[in-house]
């Protein structure tokens, strides 16, 4: 039994449908464990991660298809491989890496934003964190639909609106009614363009997208992990706890140069795209 690949129109929908996981994870994940930290220590937040994960690897096992079953047809190591020659699969990455990065590098440490500058007390952050779950999983629907129409203008439009967002709130995280509309609408803008990285990657990567667009995915953990450095960074640099706002905008304009940059290549050189077109 062979897998059935989703057609170019179902792609987005079903990329959308991926990144939902991601989504929920953060409307129920983050505040929770923000609030089990806050009663119990930050340990219990761990035993429980530790717990959940040990309930998805056993459900991993019993559920997920045995690939010997479920080998896509005309799967080429060589070829997959072969992908990342291309300085698109690359500049998808990197999009990926900054634009994802300026989101969670703000989001890192928003909960001392929320408490030492917008006035919060503890008790409020895991509601509000509910409120930037809320917004990524509106943001991540609207984004599916948006990279089926353009991946183009998806990911210029997101990472815009992005940017702006993030200085925007760092001007104004003093005032606790900004704070709670920054929630809602930095994770909408910020999972806007979420399947556009993928759909991009994969378009670039032609025939061969399983190994590029698994690459994607570890882009994105490299952005979490780079945002959280640049934002720690500037805490340590005496600019408080607005500096990983500033750091996460910075880095999110930097994605959007990457976009213009390569889709301008892309435009110059039709035959430096790998596979179909991108939007």
């Amino acid at each position: 039994m062979t897998a059935t690949a989703p057609t170019r129109s179902t792609l987005p929908i079903a990329i959308a449908t991926m990144f939902t996981g991601l989504t929920v994870a953060n409307v129920l994940g983050v505040p929770l464990g923000t609030l089990l930290g806050q009663q119990l220590g930050w340990r219990a937040t761990f035993w429980a991660i530790t717990a959940i994960g040990v309930v998805a690897l056993a459900a991993l096992a019993l559920l997920l298809p045995r690939a010997a079953d479920r080998r896509p047809e005309g799967a080429d190591l060589r070829a997959e491989v072969g992908a990342f020659a291309s300085g698109q699969v690359w500049a998808s990455m990197a999009i990926t890496v900054f634009g994802f990065g300026g989101l969670f590098g703000a989001f890192t440490y928003m909960a001392f934003t929320l408490t030492d500058v917008s006035g919060f007390p503890d008790g409020a952050v895991p509601w509000l964190l509910v409120l930037f779950g809320i917004g990524m999983f509106a943001g991540n629907l609207l984004g599916g639909r948006a990279a089926d129409r353009s991946i183009h203008r998806s990911l210029v439009g997101g990472l815009t609106a992005l940017a702006a967002l993030l200085a925007l709130f760092a001007l104004t995280a003093g005032s606790p009614v900004a704070a709670v509309a920054a929630m809602l609408l930095l994770g909408a803008a910020g999972f806007l363009p979420a399947p556009a990285y993928q759909m991009r990657i994969m378009a670039r990567a032609g025939r061969a997208p399983t190994l590029a667009s698994g690459a994607n995915i570890a882009a994105f953990n490299v952005g979490n992990a780079l945002g959280a450095w640049l934002g720690g960074l500037t805490i340590d640099a005496d600019l408080g706890y607005t500096g990983p706002i500033w750091a996460g905008a910075a880095m999110t304009v930097v994605a959007l140069g990457i976009v213009f940059v390569a889709d301008r290549r892309l435009a110059a050189c039709p035959a430096c795209a790998a596979g179909a077109e991108a939007g």
